[in-house]
């Protein structure tokens, strides 16, 4: 298949888009055969079928490489609890929070978190994105947390998507453990790591590095388990408060480091050494009114790569679109519009540990987003609209209308 009569940001280059404004992508076995301007095409590409896009803009598919959307139930009375003056914090000590989910959680079986699951899912692919990640730890006990893994395997097979799985047993004390927190590492993180690494469930290990949640010298417990079973970590770090996550993350050559509000100039040097990409997530930012703002400045100057994402979830970031997403990073924390699209597709892509995925190059998937548009800064600039024509997810042209 040939696509032809359009402009493509290939976003393979370090800083801007790599514009080419007259040009065509073959597709042969599901991958990107060739791609560059219409006066290089190779003859081989021009003898088979092909689609006229009429001079829309293609991007790289978009990735969400953070996002909550196995769960149960809703947490919109805290919402309100937060507009009346509490805190985060306040809420979370109160019994609300990510504890107030996992209560509702352990009462739902799979096709249930699948199917509530699902909306937030067609949110995310109407608007073009073929990779999500989904992370456990509304669970905190093995069986829920086994539950949800297999859901969000699951959604594979009810639509055309690449999930990927985060392990975050460590996300929160269970009431049964409040005040225990080494007891439930060992006792039930650990433990049910290692299960769901045996049911092939796992393709990363996360934790929730804070004040209300778990401290440095505990996520390290969990970690070296992880590196034991040879399997990728990352970490919410820095979010609240600065605990040394970042650093922790750093150590482990993590793939992320995710919200880092907190995070030093120290910290963008050791992550910048270390490979690990700075996931920014405005939407639970801007949802539980926080005020300081990541160190963009500090990792554009030591060349941390940083990724965007919704962190879609009931309670700090009831967030499902990544366009929004790319607006409030421009809006909140300056980035320019080329670093918001590189966060949902290049950087979003390494955050993952996908090298397959995330520009337009040949040998990559065949994973685009088509749209309406003349110039890609119209993606981040937009407020509540959707310019999408038509996402080929692995070579499938079948959205593409002539």
């Amino acid at each position: 298949m040939l696509l032809r009569n359009l402009s493509m940001a290939t976003m393979t280059e370090a800083q801007g888009y790599g514009l080419i404004p007259d040009a065509a992508i073959w597709i042969k076995d599901r991958r990107i055969k060739w791609c560059g301007p219409v006066a290089d095409m190779p003859t081989a590409a021009q003898t088979g079928e092909s689609r006229d896009l009429g001079g829309c803009l293609v991007t790289p598919a978009l990735i969400d490489c953070h996002t909550h959307i196995v769960h149960g139930g809703h947490r919109a009375t805290e919402f309100e609890m937060r507009l009346n003056g509490a805190s985060y914090a306040e809420v979370a000590k109160a019994g609300g929070g990510i504890v107030s989910t996992v209560t509702q959680t352990r009462k739902a079986d799979v096709d249930t978190l699948i199917a509530s699951a699902l909306p937030r899912l067609d949110a995310l692919i109407a608007e073009g994105a073929t990779v999500v990640e989904v992370k456990s730890g509304y669970g905190l006990d093995t069986d829920t947390e086994l539950r949800m893994l297999t859901a969000a395997r699951a959604l594979e097979n009810h639509r055309n998507i690449r999930i990927k799985t985060s392990f975050l047993g460590a996300h929160a004390l269970p009431a049964d453990y409040v005040g225990r927190a080494d007891a439930y590492i060992d006792q039930m993180c650990i433990p049910a790591l290692k299960a769901a690494h045996a049911q092939g469930l796992v393709d990363a290990v996360d934790g929730f590095c804070e004040g209300i949640a778990f401290d440095t010298t505990q996520i390290e417990r969990v970690f070296k388990v992880a590196r034991s079973l040879g399997l990728p970590v990352k970490l919410h770090a820095e979010q609240l408060s600065h605990l040394g996550g970042t650093q922790l993350a750093a150590k482990y050559g993590a793939l992320s480091a995710d919200h880092v509000e907190y995070a030093t100039e120290a910290d963008a040097r050791a992550m910048a050494a270390a490979g690990t990409v700075a996931v920014i997530l405005p939407g639970a930012f801007y949802t539980i009114r926080e005020t300081q703002k990541p160190p963009i400045a500090a990792f554009r100057t030591h060349g941390v790569d940083m990724a965007l994402a919704t962190d879609c979830n009931p309670g700090s970031s009831p967030l499902s679109s990544l366009l929004l997403a790319m607006n409030m990073g421009c809006t909140l924390f300056q980035l320019t519009p080329a670093e918001a699209l590189a966060g949902i597709t290049r950087n979003a892509a390494t955050a993952l540990g996908l090298n397959d995925c995330g520009m337009i190059k040949a040998g990559l998937r065949a994973d685009l987003a088509v749209w309406n548009i003349k110039h890609p800064a119209e993606l981040a600039y937009r407020i509540g609209f959707n310019p999408l024509s038509a996402r080929v997810f692995g070579g499938d042209t079948s959205e593409i209308t002539q």
